[in-house]
């Protein structure tokens, strides 16, 4: 006999893939996903497809509104300190406020995780997380897809992505076509950096300034990870009640490109929205970071929220009952800015605070 007729058969464990591990990572991964399930899904996970039965009661001509990102390089600091419970949550809430700004109501959400090894642990923090988000708003995580990629990943890495499915009532979609001149933009505020402008914030914290993850920071109650993996805040508990009552003209998301980047999506030809920067505090995290790289100003308001998550545009008569409200449940809000005539659509004014 001869020796290659002695050797054990190649298996596929052998090239890096374990299907048992990926077979235990579902069992795990629907647990979770079914504490978000209600009657609207008819599947299960690790079915082919998700199955959802929209409810169009109540709607006059129902919309979908969907939406995929990712959380970005903020998951270099879940890699760097081990802590993975936060980057799922990160995922859905930015998901979320994205199609709420065109006011759609979230119905359900689907992931992807590329990891380089299957860690039932680090597959459990995500899914907890993605599950957690999904359940505070009252969405079905209806699927996704758990990846072992051996070749793609460094060891101990991943990705992770997702895509979410909205409605609107057709007539109540906000695109900002209702944007007026004197209307008041109100700014609610961030729980940091979110999910964006985290290349910048690596190369500072880690790279010129050298701090230790760990590094206790008494303006932040906390430490430079703990500021770094603060989850970025959904929007939609309070926004939704919002757009029930009011007519809102217009909304913005804070992602990548700081308010003016991104409220100039919404703002119609001829007008500008006229930001004042010294109309709310700047968070300590924000400060640190300029300090620290000596970051011009303009290059840290293009690439950071500097404190301002979420944009509304309203009607100079709705400002006080708006903001009564949104004080009431426990949040802050800052009158940030108004609508006037002008060729740029976003003009930042004022120092910072």
């Amino acid at each position: 006999m001869s020796d290659t007729s002695k050797k054990s058969k190649l298996t596929y464990a052998d090239s890096g893939v374990d299907i048992d591990a990926g077979e235990e990572a579902v069992r795990r991964i629907r647990k979770l996903a079914a504490l978000t399930f209600n009657e609207q899904v008819l599947s299960d996970i690790g079915s082919f497809g998700g199955m959802f039965r929209p409810d169009f009661s109540g709607m006059k001509e129902p919309v979908f509104v969907a939406s995929t990102d990712s959380v970005g390089t903020k998951l270099k600091i879940a890699f760097l300190t081990g802590r993975h419970d936060t980057v799922g949550e990160d995922l859905v809430n930015h998901c979320v406020d994205d199609i709420l700004v065109q006011g759609a109501r979230p119905l359900f959400f689907l992931d992807y995780i590329g990891i380089h090894k299957l860690d039932q642990h680090v597959i459990a923090d995500l899914v907890e997380g993605l599950s957690r988000g999904c359940r505070n708003v009252g969405m079905a995580l209806l699927g996704g897809e758990t990846a072992e990629l051996t070749d793609m990943y460094h060891p101990d890495e991943y990705d992770l992505a997702g895509f979410i499915v909205g409605m609107a009532d057709r007539d109540k979609i906000v695109d900002g076509s209702k944007i007026r001149e004197g209307d008041i933009c109100l700014g609610l505020p961030s729980t940091g950096l979110h999910t964006n402008g985290y290349t910048l914030a690596r190369k500072v914290v880690f790279g010129i300034a050298r701090f230790k993850p760990d590094e206790f920071f008494p303006e932040l109650n906390g430490s430079i990870a703990d500021a770094l993996l603060a989850v970025h805040k959904c929007y939609a508990p309070l926004v939704l009640p919002l757009l029930d009552k009011y007519d809102i003209h217009g909304m913005a998301h804070i992602t990548g490109g700081g308010i003016e980047g991104n409220l100039n999506r919404v703002m119609p030809e001829g007008l500008s929205a006229e930001i004042d920067k010294s109309s709310w505090p700047v968070p300590p995290i924000f400060r640190i970071l300029q300090k620290a790289g000596d970051i011009d100003t303009d290059d840290i308001y293009r690439a950071f929220n500097m404190g301002i998550g979420y944009i509304l545009v309203v009607a100079a008569g709705d400002v006080d009952n708006i903001t009564a409200e949104i004080e009431q449940s426990g949040e802050k809000v800052y009158r940030i800015g108004s609508v006037k005539r002008g060729d740029r659509p976003v003009v930042m004014i004022g120092e910072p605070i």
